[in-house]
């Protein structure tokens, strides 16, 4: 069985530019910038599952007070709903999103935000949907921390990406070894922030000679001081492609693998901030042993 791995995530806060002046960026801050929140999701075994879906109630930013007595305090970004906002998450793979805010909000840096879930569901390949409430979803939200802060910029537009780990977040219950074995699921969501100012993003095609490879396992890693970290990790779809997006600028391993073929890797490949990186991958079929 594949790795059951399902990112949940992005949202996407668009982008932060800088002024020249100084007097400029104080004037700036005076203003409103234009928030923009997407969502999206990675990668998943589709072969297995129809749909996992989030129900959205209700989205908050919390500002960062300077020298304010009352604490940093919350903006709310969408007002509480009787129907919920809801997101198939496998419609959204390889770099496809879906907009949950587009606004404007005070000048400033902020420091969380948090997400207000009332519900999840997983559809089972010709079988069961299995439905769970989230109690603490809708009472104290789901929160993501910032690190750095996200800094808006008057009259301009910042860009942020929530990335769900969905291997942690969607815990698969029963035998795991055919949808007919899936019973269900326990929701843990695990969410990376990452600001898409100072991230890249990497795609290409997974090949065998001129045949796009589907499903192929496209694995990103990073070395730090001798310790390897694996950072994110997409299967590619039916035309070979793959897109890995919020990626910290820096420099990575990327690998792809798929049963029946050799496994390629490519090392110091780097990302830059704000930019696309395209790193594509041959892979050959490896022989059968011989028959004796």
């Amino acid at each position: 069985m594949k790795k059951v791995k399902l990112l949940l995530g992005i949202i996407t806060v668009l982008g932060i530019l800088f002024s020249t002046g100084c007097q400029d960026m104080d004037n700036n801050n005076d203003k409103k910038g234009n928030l923009v929140i997407k969502i999206t999701d990675a990668p998943f075994p589709i072969d297995m599952i129809d749909a996992a879906t989030v129900y959205i109630t209700k989205v908050e930013i919390r500002k960062k007070s300077e020298g304010e007595e009352l604490g940093y305090p919350y903006i709310t970004l969408v007002e509480e709903l009787e129907e919920p906002l809801e997101f198939n998450l496998l419609d959204l793979r390889n770099g496809i999103s879906a907009d949950l805010v587009d606004m404007e909000i005070d000048a400033g840096n902020y420091d969380l935000i948090r997400l207000y879930v009332d519900e999840a569901s997983l559809a089972v390949s010709g079988g069961e949907t299995y439905n769970l409430k989230v109690p603490s979803g809708t009472q104290t939200g789901i929160k993501i921390f910032m690190e750095p802060d996200l800094h808006v910029a008057g009259g301009l537009t910042t860009d942020v990406l929530l990335d769900f780990d969905l291997e942690r977040s969607f815990i698969l219950k029963g035998n795991m070894n055919s949808p007919a074995g899936i019973k269900g699921f326990n929701f843990k969501p695990v969410i990376r922030a990452v600001n898409n100012t100072t991230a890249g993003t990497v795609e290409g095609m997974v090949m065998n000679s001129d045949t796009a490879l589907e499903n192929a396992y496209v694995l990103m890693e990073q070395v730090v001081e001798q310790d390897t970290f694996e950072i994110t990790s997409a299967f590619t779809d039916e035309e070979g492609y793959y897109a890995m997006p919020g990626i910290p600028a820096g420099l990575y391993t990327l690998s792809a693998t798929l049963e029946g073929f050799d496994t390629v890797t490519f090392g110091g490949v780097e990302l830059v901030e704000g930019n696309l990186t395209v790193q594509n991958f041959i892979l050959t079929k490896l022989e059968e042993p011989e028959e004796e």
